[in-house]
């Protein structure tokens, strides 16, 4: 036997959030999951478990809870119980409340290195779950009954698949070699991230303002502090990048307003180039496609880890429903990916619509959005669609986003 080979049912390329998550749904199911990873989850500069927070919906609270790891997560999590929008300059705003929607929360804000650590916990009692990191696949070919990865690093030349999964980011290089072509529209826009400690407590509201600039995102934060995602064009992005930091909070300050009280401290900022990613399809022969390597989206409505933990919550239902089938059969992919279409280009247009509505610089336009957020804000019918957007845009949820289990005995099987 060659001991730079291996075999596997499913080869997970990505262990991100979605990709972990996605693995650890798989646990419960009789199949070997192999999880590929470049840089090991515990380790610090593991990019996708870092200090930037995730918002995450109703949706997604209902998928950790049914892959068991809601708890550890919810213990350090901020619960978002008010959303206030408006538009900086004009007299159109609205205020979003759970109470009125008879939610607990309208969603959660939590530091992405909590996500991934309560992940992993779990994961690591998975009897059928390997992780082989830190490795890269360097090429990738589908044949009839597998496909094999080339890989660099942990030891291993090749890994052999009945089915591998695409979790490997917007660059893709799975979704890449599988043939499968992706859109790529650059919002002329960068996102400014990082966390700021106000003088008030954020009360767990929410903001979203809306700027000449673009949109400014304020989260609710544990400690009083608040997450920020303030989009600027790449040449103001790239100068606020460089302003000390009381520069930075008064520019800041400026834009926002003093909801929160006086802006007095700013953590570490990254910057992210921004635009609208989209895979020309969601599968290919022996592949699935997930999360970003599917969708990246525009921050404005703050779905785009939502979205793509569905799409993980999807493929491991048609998996489940189809045990002891081929994971890779053709049939059960093309099920995934016309069970993701209404949902996928649905949010996709709609996040892409806020920022081409948001970011119009015509007056017309911008007084219709004004009005707009008026006519939101007295409507108890849209307030309640709105709410219940997070769960899913449109189609037919997966069990786990409706707070079911993926197979009946889900608890027992496939765990040590």
């Amino acid at each position: 036997m060659d001991a730079t080979a291996m075999d596997c049912d499913v080869a997970i390329v990505g262990g991100g959030m979605v990709g972990a998550s996605l693995a650890l749904a798989l646990s419960a199911l009789p199949l070997e999951v192999v999880v590929v990873e470049a840089t090991p989850p515990e380790d610090d500069g593991q990019p996708s478990f870092d200090t930037r927070t995730t918002a995450l919906s109703n949706g997604t609270r209902r998928v950790f809870e049914g892959l068991g790891v809601w708890d550890e997560i919810a213990r350090e999590a901020t619960p978002i119980r008010r959303i206030h929008v408006s538009d900086r300059g004009r007299f159109g705003s609205a205020v979003l409340d759970a109470a009125e929607q008879d939610v607990a929360a309208l969603g959660y804000v939590v530091e992405n290195r909590i996500i991934g650590r309560a992940l992993w916990r779990r994961l690591r009692l998975s009897r059928r779950t390997r992780l082989v990191s830190p490795a890269t696949v360097t090429a990738a070919s589908a044949g009839l009954e597998r496909v094999r990865l080339d890989l660099a690093g942990a030891g291993l030349a090749h890994l052999d698949a009945r089915l591998v999964v695409a979790a490997d980011g917007a660059n893709s290089l799975v979704r890449t070699a599988a043939g499968v072509g992706a859109r790529r529209r650059e919002y002329g826009q960068t996102a400014v991230i990082c966390q700021v400690t106000p003088e008030r407590f954020h009360d767990h509201v929410a903001y979203e303002r809306f700027t000449p600039t673009g949109p400014i995102a304020v989260l609710p934060a544990p400690d009083g502090r608040v997450g920020l995602v303030w989009t600027l064009s790449p040449e103001e992005a790239a100068r606020v990048m460089t302003l000390p930091d009381d520069a930075f909070l008064a520019e800041l300050q400026q834009c926002f307003g003093w909801r929160l009280g006086r802006l007095k401290a700013v953590a570490r900022r990254v910057a992210y180039p921004l635009a609208l990613t989209c895979a020309e399809s969601a599968h290919a022969p022996r592949t699935a496609i997930i999360g970003a390597a599917a969708q990246g989206l525009h921050p404005i409505a703050g779905q785009g880890f939502n979205l793509g933990l569905r799409d993980a919550a999807t493929l491991a239902e048609v998996l489940a429903d189809a045990s002891g089938e081929d994971p890779g059969d053709e049939t059960l992919l093309a099920r995934y990916a016309d069970w993701r279409r209404t949902d996928r280009s649905a949010l996709i247009a709609f996040t892409d619509g806020l920022v081409r509505l948001f970011g119009s610089p015509l007056r017309p336009v911008q007084i219709a959005r004004s009005v707009g957020l008026v006519l939101f804000d007295l409507s108890p019918p849209a307030k309640s669609a709105m709410s219940k957007l997070s769960l899913g845009f449109s189609g037919r949820l997966p069990r786990l986003a409706r707070g079911l289990p993926l197979v009946a005995d889900a608890a027992a099987g496939g765990r040590a």
